[in-house]
């Protein structure tokens, strides 16, 4: 018996619990927060063509971590976080990466630098804010021995809210 009014107590206690929470209480996984900037992949050569670039690592200036989703995999697109708290982030982009015995580094190394202003933007109560960024521009450091062609913007430079479509195409 007296596990049985334990039980029943605890039920009740939950169901009231859950019947307090209010839809502003929970962050739920659909919800958009900040977004990543999204970058896709064309040829240079025949810019309709969606290419692959192989053997990439991608890791951050300033920043001793390679980018999880990025070491030395093959990919026709990247989400890079962008820093919310500064007006740019850099980037190398290291195509065909290979990591010798002795220490060494093969492949082609970019830097880019992406430059933009932020704005806060209220999400919900569990959510909080989100960091939209606007007035997004790419630049390629040119160190004589470029992969990257080009970056030109695929949203006429429309502020970064979502990642449901590219925001940028990098031709290479």
């Amino acid at each position: 018996m007296k596990n049985l009014k334990f039980i029943i107590l605890t039920v009740i206690i939950a169901f009231v619990a859950f019947l307090s929470c209010e839809r502003d209480d929970i962050c739920s996984d659909d919800t958009s927060t900040t977004s990543r900037l999204f970058i896709q992949f064309y040829n240079s050569a025949n810019t309709e063509n969606v290419k692959n670039a192989f053997k990439l690592r991608i890791q951050g200036v300033g920043n001793e971590e390679v980018l999880s989703d990025y070491n030395i995999v093959t990919a026709n697109s990247i989400y890079l976080p962008l820093k919310t708290t500064e007006t740019s982030t850099q980037f190398v982009l290291h195509k065909d990466y290979v990591l010798n015995d002795d220490g060494t580094t093969e492949g082609n190394a970019d830097t880019i630098t992406i430059n933009y202003a932020t704005e806060l933007e209220y999400v919900s109560k569990a959510c909080g804010y989100k960091t939209v960024f606007e007035n997004v521009t790419i630049s390629v450091e040119d160190d004589g021995d470029k992969w990257i062609d080009y970056i030109l913007s695929a949203t006429d430079n429309e502020p970064i809210s979502n990642e449901d479509e590219a925001h940028f195409n990098l031709y290479h």
